[in-house]
């Protein structure tokens, strides 16, 4: 899942980041209201964490507009003020949810889990092919009933690869979604996470579904695709 942080504080925006990627989260950070107001228009995200004291555009500002346009991206507050007021005020807005700094990452953790099970249906989602199976909340992967551990990045990739089954994906194109760096000389990163990725999840199992496109790419298909 992606999840777009806007704090101006870039200790506290890199102490979440790093968090949440450790947790296989996908994170884009912004460090004042404009630009991360403009960022939440050029991707799909799955949750906002928005600090509600911000340069150039305050979080209130941007909540209420994001709720005026009927973006409806789940919301966790953050802000130095523990007022009643305060927390009424954001909840007015259009938050879900509203966390006082300084705060625990733990918290922080299980209220963004929180605010992302009350945005989907029961089951919790997964992306599937053939007996591999993702899911976007517990971030759990497993293949033919056993369950496979991954890195950040190798979740990641894997879910890109599952949103897009049977495509043939550049190296260009996973460059960007996958790492957010435009391709150079990041050919060989990817091979070898791709190759790590491979291993865990085709090596012991069959049909293999993971597969190289010669001078292109890679392709995640079934044998039928």
């Amino acid at each position: 899942m992606r999840i777009l942080v806007i704090e101006d504080e870039k200790k506290v925006a890199s102490f979440i980041q790093r968090g949440l990627e450790a947790e296989h989260y996908q994170v884009d950070v912004a460090h004042d209201g404009e630009a991360g107001f403009l960022q939440l228009f050029d991707n799909d995200y799955d949750a906002l964490i928005l600090d509600v004291m911000l340069p150039k555009r305050d979080g209130l500002s941007i909540l209420r507009d994001l709720r005026t346009r009927k973006l409806a991206v789940p919301v966790l507050m953050l802000t130095a003020r523990d007022t009643i007021a305060d927390k009424v005020a954001g909840l007015d807005q259009g938050a879900d949810d509203y966390l006082t700094k300084p705060f625990a990452f733990e918290e922080l953790l299980a209220r963004l889990r929180a605010l992302l099970r009350r945005g989907v249906s029961s089951p919790a989602p997964e992306l599937t092919l053939a007996d591999v199976r993702l899911d976007l909340v517990t971030h759990q992967v497993t293949r033919a009933g056993k369950r496979i551990d991954l890195t950040a990045k190798e979740f990641a990739l894997l879910e890109f690869f599952l949103r897009q089954p049977g495509r043939v994906l550049s190296r260009a194109l996973i460059a960007q979604h996958v790492w957010g760096v435009d391709f150079d000389t990041f050919t060989n990163v990817i091979d070898v996470y791709v190759n790590y990725l491979r291993k865990k999840i085709d090596t012991d199992f069959e049909p293999k579904l993971l597969h190289t496109v010669r001078g292109v790419g890679y392709v995640m298909k079934t044998p039928e695709l």
